[in-house]
């Protein structure tokens, strides 16, 4: 066996240079980019052997982004690599989550969820999925997650996951990336201790104009980029019930106002704000027509 040679890039990014990076650095060919949980959050972008990695003069155009180590490594390292700064952590008031090499339950006051970090955007680690599971929790106490709810952008499909756990039923889940497929299925495999044989959400890979997308829908759940959502929002708005929720993030705090008056021009009235960091989820209502 060949011993190919990857790359892992370790950057200091500031949270607002964040989206704009990780997008520049997909475009590049990196193929995976997370944030580590804990202090110091250091960011890392790995690239595969049959890819070469961009200058790293082009940084430059992401102001306070600067490349703290360049580290080459074959693949008898690379699970070792790729497990580096991913531990477990707690979720709002509900979740315990743990990548798939921790052996250790969480808590029993808590949710054990297990992730596969890397696959997929969504393994609970960053701020706007935090922010996302946290506000579901609320909806939960509050016994708004009844059904239909659909998942935008699901990436590995956590938010379903979350909120089937928390009571949520009639969970439909998507994203536009095929990569998602594969991850969102074994999101559901690893958890099999918390579902005894049930199928906490049906999911397909597509777009929202998919046949599959019907409505009226309960509650919405979008955490993706803010330019997305305001694609998105007037075919949000024609599958959403009225009086029905939004859970909207991957939205900065710098963006905040454009955010709100984004949700309300296309009828849906922000109810509340939460923030962690340079990030914020919204939780916003479909007005009656």
């Amino acid at each position: 066996m060949t011993n190919a040679t990857h790359l892992r890039w370790r950057l200091e990014v500031p949270d607002t240079q964040e989206e704009g990076l990780c997008a520049w650095l997909e475009a590049q060919g990196s193929s995976a980019f997370y944030r580590e949980a804990d202090p110091p959050r250091a960011c890392y972008a790995y690239f595969p052997p049959d890819q070469s990695p961009p200058e790293p003069s082009g940084l430059l155009a992401f102001p306070g982004v600067r490349l703290q180590e360049a580290e080459a490594f074959g693949d008898e390292d690379w699970l070792a690599k790729s497990r580096e700064g991913f531990g477990a952590f707690d979720v709002g008031a509900r979740f315990h989550v743990r990548p798939l090499w921790e052996p250790t339950p969480g808590p029993g006051n808590r949710i054990d969820l297990v992730v596969n970090p890397g696959l997929a955007f969504g393994t609970g680690g960053h701020e706007t999925t935090r922010l996302c599971m946290e506000l579901l929790e609320e909806l939960s106490l509050a016994g708004r997650l009844q059904g239909p709810v659909l998942d935008i952008g699901a990436g590995t499909g956590i938010l379903s996951l979350a909120a089937y756990l928390l009571g949520g039923r009639d969970l439909m889940a998507f994203d536009i990336d095929p990569d998602c497929g594969p991850a969102m299925g074994e999101l559901v495999e690893l958890n099999a201790h918390l579902l005894q044989g049930a199928r906490p959400y049906e999911s397909f890979v597509g777009t929202l104009d998919h046949s599959l997308v019907q409505g009226p829908y309960r509650g919405l759940l979008a955490n993706i980029l803010l330019e997305t959502i305001q694609d998105l929002l007037p075919r949000m708005a024609e599958v959403a019930a009225p009086g029905g929720w939004l859970v909207a993030s991957g939205i900065l705090a710098e963006r905040t106002d454009e955010a709100l008056v984004s949700l309300a021009s296309q009828g849906f009235r922000p109810e509340k704000v939460v923030r962690e960091g340079e990030w914020i989820a919204v939780l916003a209502v479909r007005e009656q027509a």
